[in-house]
């Protein structure tokens, strides 16, 4: 009796645990699967934010190169001759006005000269006077017959010699007057000195270069363009002109060359600069200078400057698919201004592309994408995988 209890027992035990191994069996298999396909379910690379292109207007530019160079340089020479500089009143980079004296020559010379040539007028004018009064008592007597018709003739011929002698007295004080006005170098215009050669001692000749002025202080950029390109310029175009060493001046385009270098087929384009303090100013004539021309604006098609990836020198974007991955495009990308950049041809204007994690991407990622202002609250940052 006890023995059938206990294998009765002992069957419905192994029941049990059968059913409960049949149960696992049955349900453990497919709670496993399910985790598994959660596991296997891709996951996005990136978070991102998307925007289409927007239309603007960007301004439309032309860039060249060229020198700066004096607008106008006078060269100031001695106009006396054989005499010695004395003093020198003015160096390189002064401001110098019209008329200013800039140089002095020795005048103990001339003074000596215009003395004598006085003296030598004076004695004309006595001569004159005396060959006057004889032609005067000569006419007076002409009609009674006391002098003969030869001496009344030697009396008026007199008289035109002693005229001539004065008026080439008065020719010979003026030409000393003006050797004397010679010894003094005056600046035939306002501007700034440039160059200097005068030595004070030195007995130059006539002619001699002693300065050299910028005239008015005045600049300009002389700016090499194709012959393509000179129909888009014209007088009054305005200029952006940078120098070597940072500066910028806006100018304006004040002549055109009427011909074109034969060797570069370049053509120059002469700007005006703003004229500025000599001491202060950032250009100086020599210096090179790169600068843009503006020629107006036109329409554009722009994206954010951060949605360009430049890759072995190319640039593109990624477009967003319906599916949530995307595609690298290849563009070509145009002007700039401010933080968007032009895109010429790759994208049409409705397409979506990534603004935000755009240098992280590859082709074909899958990607979450947000709203513009959530994503640049947080910066985009790559996943792990």
């Amino acid at each position: 009796m006890k023995t059938y209890k206990l294998n009765r027992i002992t069957v419905i035990v192994a029941a049990a645990v059968g059913a409960a191994g049949l149960g696992f069996a049955l349900y453990a298999p497919a709670s496993t699967a399910a985790d598994d396909k959660k596991a296997d379910a891709p996951k996005p690379a990136l978070t991102v934010s998307t925007a289409t292109p927007q239309a603007a207007r960007l301004p439309i530019k032309l860039s060249a190169n060229g020198n700066v160079a004096a607008w106008q340089e006078a060269v100031i020479g001695s106009e006396s001759n054989g005499l010695r500089l004395t003093e020198v009143r003015v160096n390189v980079g002064d401001q110098v006005r019209a008329g200013q004296v800039l140089a002095v020559f020795s005048a103990d010379s001339v003074q000596a000269d215009l003395a004598q040539a006085r003296a030598a007028l004076l004695e004309a004018e006595a001569n004159a006077a005396e060959a006057g009064a004889n032609a005067a008592r000569a006419r007076s007597l002409q009609t009674t017959g006391a002098l003969s018709a030869q001496q009344i003739s030697q009396y008026l011929t007199a008289e035109q010699t002693a005229n001539a002698r004065i008026a080439s007295a008065r020719a010979a004080l003026a030409t000393q007057q003006l050797r004397l006005r010679y010894t003094q170098v005056l600046a035939p215009d306002s501007g700034v000195i440039s160059a200097r050669a005068a030595t004070v001692g030195a007995v130059v000749g006539a002619g001699t270069e002693l300065f050299r002025m910028i005239r008015q202080g005045r600049l300009e950029w002389r700016a090499e363009v194709t012959a393509s390109e000179l129909l888009n310029l014209k007088p009054g175009t305005s200029a952006l002109v940078k120098a070597a060493n940072g500066s910028t001046l806006t100018g304006k385009v004040r002549t055109i060359a009427p011909t074109v270098d034969p060797q570069t087929r370049n053509a120059l384009v002469y700007v005006d600069l703003p004229a500025s303090d000599a001491k202060d100013a950032p250009f100086k004539a020599g210096m090179f200078a790169s600068g843009q021309f503006e020629l107006g604006v036109s329409a554009a098609m722009t994206v954010p400057q951060q949605a360009i990836a430049v890759r072995d020198g190319f640039s593109y974007v990624f477009r967003l698919n319906s599916d949530q991955r995307v595609s690298q495009v290849k563009v070509r990308a145009g002007r700039r201004l401010a933080d968007r950049i032009e895109i010429l041809d790759g994208i049409q204007a409705n397409t979506p592309v990534v603004i935000s994690g755009a240098g992280f991407l590859n082709d074909g990622d899958l990607v979450r994408n947000v709203a513009a202002s959530a994503s640049a609250s947080a910066p985009a940052a790559p996943r792990t995988k």
